[in-house]
């Protein structure tokens, strides 16, 4: 399921160190503008503790698969990049081919790496960014208006009615310097009709505030401010210290790595809690299959049904679908594995129209 993340934002926010802490594929990183032209795309795998502990209970031959999601590093923007500025034509193109948004923004006081700007201002830094997308956004919508406007008059197209208003909703809101995604769609039409138009600031965001390690617990006074900036975009906000995460990430062992972690106050690595977020981002889910000879994480979308699932391990499976064997994760560790699921009742027998559920333990059953 290839859905992408991309990271954003000014050049020397920590994008590339970012990066580089959640992949194997080292970007290029340095202390000037533009040192990422080519976006940098990641497979990452997305940490799940369910794993493990299945691992532990059914001892698979083959091992533990985890599921994956693919980040994309896209070179840095400055101001005018709506008109072509830097390296303008090119990150829009980049950004408006992924599905989501991490918005990276520099946190950290640090005299040692220069800031594009000459001063540290993470909101001014978000401003800067949004509104060179909400501009690019706006000329997407004013051309489509005219087009519209047209397809709504001679023919009375009701679809084009109703895309219309949407249009003019879109420009009253980029005009007063918010994004798409502030505006309310109230059926599903009308959602369908806004995904089609593949607008920059339409896609679902996530800030991440990149400070120094003395702040990688509680903040600063920079993602206070961020906090405050974002409190009515429905947008989350992770705080993590990419510097720190690139020490993390250079020792050897999982138990190195948890006693970095203590010692600076934390439970689990701001790059895991990135991944899953991220993840969550995309809207995706993860069911799972488990017997002695593999356990593994499989993605699927949010609102998918069983037959779909399915189809994510091989199109036969949704092609042939006769049911899906369904066990809830608690019930499966509580109760030591699928024969005393089966024992007990808690195996459920599901059809076609079921919603799948993150953590379902599944089995299909197919006939090709």
């Amino acid at each position: 399921m290839s859905l992408q993340c991309g990271i954003v934002g000014l050049p020397n926010v920590g994008k590339s160190t970012l990066f580089n802490c959640l992949s194997s594929a080292k970007a290029q990183s340095a202390n000037f503008p533009f040192c990422t032209i080519e976006p940098n795309v990641g497979v990452i795998t997305v940490p799940d503790e369910r794993l493990i502990k299945l691992g532990e209970l059914c001892k698979p031959e083959r091992g533990v698969i985890p599921t994956t999601v693919e980040i994309v590093d896209i070179a840095g923007l400055v101001k005018g990049a709506s008109k072509g500025e830097g390296l303008g034509n090119k990150f829009l193109a980049n950004i408006r081919e992924t599905d989501a948004i991490i918005h990276v923004l520099r946190c950290f006081d640090d005299d040692n790496v220069v800031h594009v700007d000459g001063t540290v201002d993470p909101v001014r830094d978000k401003e800067i960014i949004d509104a060179e997308l909400q501009l690019k956004d706006l000329e997407t919508v004013e051309a489509r208006i005219q087009k519209t406007e047209k397809q709504a008059k001679a023919g009375g197209d009701k679809q084009a009615k109703l895309l219309l208003d949407i249009l003019f909703r879109y420009r009253d809101a980029l005009s007063q310097g918010k994004s798409a995604r502030t505006i309310e769609l109230y059926n599903k039409e009308e959602e369908a009709a806004a995904k089609d138009l593949f607008l920059l600031t339409n896609k679902p965001v996530m800030y991440v505030c990149n400070v120094d390690e003395d702040s990688a617990v509680n903040g600063n006074k920079y993602v206070d401010a961020v906090r405050e900036a974002v409190k009515d975009e429905n947008a989350q906000v992770l705080v993590l210290a990419a510097k720190t995460e690139a020490e993390i990430a250079e020792l050897d062992t999982y138990e190195e790595r948890q006693m970095f972690l203590e010692e600076i106050g934390l439970k689990e690595s701001g790059v895991n809690r990135l991944i899953k977020a991220a993840y969550a981002l995309l809207r995706l889910r993860t069911f799972l299959t488990a017997g002695s000879d593999e356990v593994r994480a499989w993605t699927f979308r949010e609102g998918m049904k069983a037959p779909q699932c399915a189809g994510v391990i091989h199109t036969d499976f949704e092609r042939g679908f006769i049911r899906a064997e369904v066990i809830k994760y608690d019930d499966y560790i509580t109760l030591g594995g699928e024969a005393a699921c089966r024992a007990a009742g808690k195996l459920g027998i599901e059809g076609k129209d079921y919603l799948v559920q993150d953590g379902d333990i599944m089995h299909f059953l197919f006939n090709v």
